[in-house]
């Protein structure tokens, strides 16, 4: 996606709680860079005040009177298009649930707020700005609802192969800012049958991964789980790395959770997960890199391309930020440059390519 300009970022803050709002505005208009232009204390006047102010970005909580943040994503992505950061201090199973739906819906990332609103944690608030600074720039598109609402995806259609205990080959996916989308809309192209086994490392804010597996698990065919230490990988399972562990494949197949060290600045990382799958599966593996800010999975990405593997970057127009493909493509590793959209065929087509 393209991203806009501008030295001052109009933010409008949607929370019913004041005192939450109170503390969001503190953080960041503490920035001379930030101007918050108004508080909505529910979905409704969000989507009033979207309508009358034009702000920059949105933060939107999504447990609200009158009208959720769900609703009202949803609602000003198809009339009134705007950056949002879904953002909020108290997280139900069901919240979690509509926070990972109006991602869907066009909302670009989420955070915890949580320690901002109880001990005004100075990291939490850092974290805030940069995601208001970061997120503000996006140009985002119409998301219209009768068409997204009505719209049924058709399985992508895999060749017939003899299914075996383990997955002879893999599947390696990578994704940071903007992640749970483009890996969701990934997945759920995929039939229940899919041949292949599929590691993937989505850096993601602690305590969001088990919503965020249990929200896919509802919207896709395939079996979705959390990884865990000493699994065997098995066709048409998707196995996500823990946050805060290393995710590794190991020979036969064997998932190992590993607390070492940072790499290239995140833990799970996407370069150790494909170095690892480069090493076992050699050949018969896709790796794919997606949306995100850094360059985590770049290098990693090279070793699968070496490994005679095939490997595929997501576009920038589709990306929420292009920092991960485009470090993948600069130093040689991407095979082939794919809109969102297209690329679970693509994925097909080169898992096809080596039968």
């Amino acid at each position: 996606m393209e991203q806009k300009s501008g030295k001052i970022i109009r933010v409008l803050i949607a929370d019913d709680s004041p005192i939450i709002a109170k503390v969001i505005s503190s953080v960041l208009t503490s920035d001379p860079q930030i101007q918050v232009v108004g508080i909505a204390c529910n979905g409704k006047e969000a989507v009033d005040m979207t309508a009358d102010l034009r702000p920059d970005i949105i933060t939107m909580d999504i447990h609200m009177p009158i009208m959720d943040g769900y609703e009202a994503t949803k609602q000003i992505m198809a009339y009134h298009p705007t950056p949002i950061l879904i953002a909020s201090a108290a997280v139900k199973a069901d919240g979690v649930d509509k926070m990972f739906r109006a991602i869907s819906y066009g909302a670009l990332d989420l955070i915890d707020i949580s320690d901002l609103a109880v001990k005004d944690d100075r990291v939490c608030g850092e974290n805030l700005v940069e995601n208001i600074k970061l997120l503000s720039r996006i140009k985002v598109v119409h998301h219209l609802l009768a068409k997204l609402e009505g719209r049924k995806e058709e399985p992508v259609i895999v060749p017939e192969i003899h299914q075996r205990h383990l997955s002879e080959k893999i599947l390696a996916i990578a994704a940071s800012t903007g992640g749970p989308n483009a890996i969701f809309t990934i997945l759920k192209k995929l039939p229940q049958d899919f041949p292949y086994g599929i590691v993937i490392v989505q850096h993601i804010t602690s305590g969001f991964l088990e919503q965020f597996v249990s929200w896919l698990r509802t919207e896709c065919r395939i079996k979705i789980k959390i990884a865990e230490e000493g699994e065997a990988i098995h066709p048409g399972v998707a196995y996500l790395a823990p946050c805060d562990l290393q995710m590794k494949v190991a020979e036969g197949g064997i998932l190992r959770l590993l607390n070492d060290p940072l790499y290239d600045g995140h833990k799970p990382s996407g370069s150790v997960l494909f170095e690892s799958v480069a090493k076992v599966y050699k050949d018969n593996v896709v790796g794919v890199i997606l949306t995100g800010m850094g360059k985590d999975g770049a290098s990693g990405l090279k070793k699968v391309k070496a490994s005679g593997g095939k490997t595929i970057a997501q576009d920038e127009d589709s990306c929420i930020v292009f920092g991960m493909p485009k470090a993948a493509i600069d130093i040689g590793a991407v095979d082939r440059v794919c809109a969102l959209n297209d690329i679970a065929q693509e994925i097909v087509v080169m898992l096809k390519e080596k039968i």
